[in-house]
């Protein structure tokens, strides 16, 4: 009986065996689709070889790998080996992690002067953070860069669920590069990354407490210029305005007592705190909100129509469309976001796109920054998971730029003061080349190294961008346990 083949299972036979075929063709696909990696060794715009080690790639996350999460991978300039390893998360949400890698702290750097409407060019970057770090450069949440969903469900995020989905990418990202599980990490990022940023590495914190593999070398975290908690970061404002000499003292007195120290959403029913709120909203539009000391934009947008202080949930400005599809119609004055078109041409270019081996069809129009996720911002602080993570023994180090108007360095040491710790070190400058480069504070607790606090003087949102030097000199020292 185990040898007779009943007559309809030989007739179907083939068509079982076709069907077994296709799947596990269907099961190959999936999986070369769940990760991918490609070095590359040029670049469109750079001339010769990349003095640096490149890599490019997807690593699918979810049931299905539906999510498929596109990074830039920059080994160590100095020592790949020994030195640390950083999951580099640019804010937005939204901003492609090629903003933070070619505007911010990456080894290459458009060559603006040389920019003229036509192709862009690259020059190398003498301040890079991978002189002293290998970087792993992230398009997060799904959306952002060239991240992308092979459900429509998939591209619906938010602050929770993308520092989920962060986690499991660097989980399979360490598994396929088994030699840097070793090296010491560290997850970093900007701006509104410092919501995404703590979530994350209290995930990697408990994946080692409860076994999971494969363990990583967390150290700890780095953050610049963070949104944490986004209530009392907007309305820090009001005093940072005051102290940078915005709003004048008299109208500073008059706001505090008609507002009652609620600015962010005032009560409306007080015509004395709207009157005070519109005569502050006089003197702070004309104002970059990114760097107070540098021009604004002629096509910015203004602040909301109500004369709020309220900014929303996108930590960057919008560039109009005409600017990016005809760089030639600059504004008469330089603003900074006119460096920011240059990416729009670069990324969304075929030769370049082919050369990063982005698979054809999944982005159709590159953004440095979308505007228009569907993202739900709902974790409102992560001040307790600074606790949390600073109470397991994990150092940190929180930087600001002094001239910021969007997250103000004043509501970020509100918070870390709530944090009630110890001060080890306490207000002083620290230098670069002699020059005071900005002012520190360390603070520490029985079980940790602590946190460390530092503004980057004449910095403005976000802060390696204004003053690349100072900020490469400030990670070198605090990646060796140097005091600043």
């Amino acid at each position: 009986m185990a040898g007779l083949v009943l007559p309809e299972l030989a007739a179907s036979s083939g068509k079982m065996m076709k069907w077994m075929c296709l799947n596990l063709l269907l099961v190959l696909v999936l999986s070369g689709a769940a990760m991918s990696q490609n070095i590359t060794t040029t670049l469109p715009g750079y001339p010769g070889t990349l003095p640096f080690s490149l890599e490019t790639g997807y690593v699918g996350v979810g049931d299905l790998d539906e999510l498929q999460f596109f990074y830039y991978f920059i080994e160590s300039q100095r020592n790949p080996v020994r030195d640390p390893l950083l999951l580099w998360l640019t804010g937005g949400p939204g901003c492609s992690g090629f903003s933070g890698l070619v505007y911010e702290i990456g080894p290459l750097t458009f060559d603006y002067v040389a920019f003229n409407g036509s192709f862009p060019t690259f020059v190398d970057n003498p301040f890079s953070w991978t002189q002293i770090a290998s970087i792993i450069f992230l398009d997060a949440p799904v959306g952002t860069g060239f991240s992308y969903s092979t459900t429509q469900e998939g591209y619906n995020s938010s602050d929770t669920e993308s520092a989920e989905a962060v986690y499991q990418f660097l989980r399979k990202w360490l598994i396929k590069h088994p030699k840097f599980r070793y090296n010491p990490l560290y997850i970093a990022g900007d701006s509104y990354s410092g919501i995404i940023v703590p979530q994350v590495t209290l995930k990697v914190s408990d994946g080692n407490r409860n076994g999971i593999r494969p363990s990583m070398k967390l150290q700890g975290y780095l953050l610049g210029n963070p949104v944490t908690e986004l209530h009392s970061d907007e309305n820090s404002r009001i005093e940072f305005y005051h102290r940078v000499t915005l709003i004048s003292s008299e109208l500073y007195a008059s706001i505090r007592e008609s507002c009652q120290g609620e600015y962010v959403n005032p009560n409306v029913s007080s015509s004395d705190c709207m009157d005070d709120i519109g005569l502050v909203a006089e003197c702070t539009i004309p104002v970059d909100d990114a760097n107070i000391l540098q021009p604004k934009c002629s096509w910015a947008s203004p602040k909301l129509a109500d004369g709020s202080i309220k900014r929303g949930l996108k930590f960057f400005d919008d560039i109009p469309d005409e600017i990016i599809r005809s760089p030639t119609k600059r504004q008469e004055h330089w603003c900074r976001n006119d460096n920011y078109v240059l990416s729009y041409i670069w990324a969304n270019d075929a030769t370049v796109q082919a050369a990063l081996s982005i698979r054809n069809g999944t982005i159709t129009d590159w953004k440095r920054c979308n505007k228009s996720l569907a993202y739900d911002s709902n974790l409102l602080s992560v001040v307790e998971y600074h606790r949390e993570l600073i109470g397991r023994g994990y150092r940190s180090l929180i930087y600001s730029g002094d001239h910021d108007g969007l997250i103000p360095y004043i509501g970020t040491l509100t918070w870390i003061r709530f944090l009630n710790l110890s001060t080890a070190d306490g207000w002083r400058p620290w230098y670069v080349n002699g020059n005071v480069a900005g002012f520190t504070e360390k603070y520490t607790n029985d079980v940790s190294d602590g946190l460390t606090f530092a503004t980057l003087k004449g910095a403005g949102h976000t802060a390696p961008e204004y003053m690349p030097e100072q900020a490469l000199d400030m990670m070198d020292r605090w990646l060796a346990h140097y005091p600043l």
